[in-house]
């Protein structure tokens, strides 16, 4: 099968169907922005890993080595180095575990940590309810053979936030489920049935790496700014508003007599173009929840940053700076188990979520 770039894929059926999915939307009509971000990436490479704060890493590995194949690439005490990094105080401590997806690659890779001597851990967004403004919503994966997942994902103890729900959008047949885990930890997934998925992701058997991260914003056009002028990311899709034209179920959550008159809006962008790397952020509109903006940080439990390596870190930094960006934390060196010394520095995003930028 000829494989297009995700830019011309967007102009195609079967694409619109996969940004659908992305932006949980059950029927829609949407734009694609254009054009593209002029602005230069800092990166050109999809993130590295995912890091997950949870109160016991063998507990949330589960859903990933029992359900996906996932490899385990090692686990230890977390350095020093990287207890400073998360702005923790020195008597801080903590252990890692990190999982690959059998596909292989270096990218889409999940770094589970827990934190010791730190005091109080919360959730970073108790309830997790998408009106909810703050952090990371979901991390986003492919799957195979939905029903058996999610069967499996209930006999470790995960939750569901939605049926698996069934989409039709052009050509393509897709099922799409959200699950809760220890912690509040949300993995989104979908499976498409058909056609099949481009030839550029590599085969699997039930799960892929993680493609996605998916914020729920305050402003949609704020954090799309964000990410395509002073991050330089490319733009996968931009809609515009959307509300259904009759009371459709929707794995946001948005209650059921307010799809017809609750509007949302999403954008999808990232570095480079690609099946991985991908980051999200929907605007609900109209409904007020609360900001949890401010509960990004370690040692709170919920999905905490994600990693993008970079060829040049003081290149990036200038770059960020330059656009009128700021750091959250400045670069030091880091040890990172399993990875090695690198120069780390960190951002948040207009809605507190962390991302890392980091070189060997």
């Amino acid at each position: 099968m000829k494989t297009e770039s995700p830019k011309q894929c967007i102009q195609t059926a079967e694409w619109r169907a996969v940004a659908v999915v992305l932006s949980m939307v059950m029927s829609v009509a949407f734009t694609v922005a254009s054009p593209l971000s002029a602005a230069e990436p800092i990166t050109d490479q999809p993130w590295r890993e995912a890091v997950l704060s949870v109160t016991d890493p063998d507990v949330t590995a589960r859903f990933f080595k029992e359900i996906g194949g996932y490899e385990e690439l090692g686990r230890g005490t977390l350095s020093a180095s990287s207890i400073a990094a998360w702005g923790l105080a020195p008597e801080a401590s903590g252990e890692y575990l990190l999982l690959r997806a059998p596909m292989g690659g270096d990218f889409g890779h999940v770094r589970l940590v827990t934190f010791e001597n730190v005091g109080r851990r919360v959730p970073m967004r108790p309830g997790a309810r998408a009106w909810d403004t703050g952090c990371y919503f979901s991390m986003m994966i492919r799957v195979k053979d939905m029903q058996s997942i999610y069967d499996d994902a209930i006999r470790l103890g995960w939750w569901t936030e939605t049926p698996i729900t069934a989409l039709n959008f052009g050509q393509s047949d897709l099922r799409v489920v959200i699950y809760r885990g220890p912690d509040g930890v949300q993995v989104q997934t979908y499976d498409r049935l058909s056609p099949p998925l481009p030839e550029t992701i590599p085969d699997f058997e039930r799960m892929t790496a993680p493609f996605n991260m998916m914020q729920m914003v305050a402003d949609r056009d704020v954090a799309y700014d964000f990410f395509t002028q002073t991050l330089g990311f490319d733009t996968f899709y931009k809609g515009k508003p959307y509300t259904a034209k009759t009371p459709t179920p929707t794995p946001i959550g948005i209650p059921l007599s307010l799809t017809t008159s609750v509007p949302y809006r999403a954008g999808i962008v990232y570095p480079v173009e690609g099946e991985f790397g991908r980051m999200e952020m929907i605007e609900v509109m109209g409904l007020d929840g609360f900001d949890y903006s401010d509960q990004c940080e370690a040692p709170n439990l919920g999905i905490l940053a994600v990693r993008y390596p970079v060829d040049d870190i003081d290149a990036a930094k200038s770059l960020i700076e330059d656009r009128g960006g700021s750091l959250w934390r400045d670069t030091s060196t880091v040890e990172l188990g399993e990875i090695g010394e690198v120069e780390l520095f960190s951002v948040k995003t207009p809605d507190g979520s962390i991302m890392q930028f980091f070189t060997p």
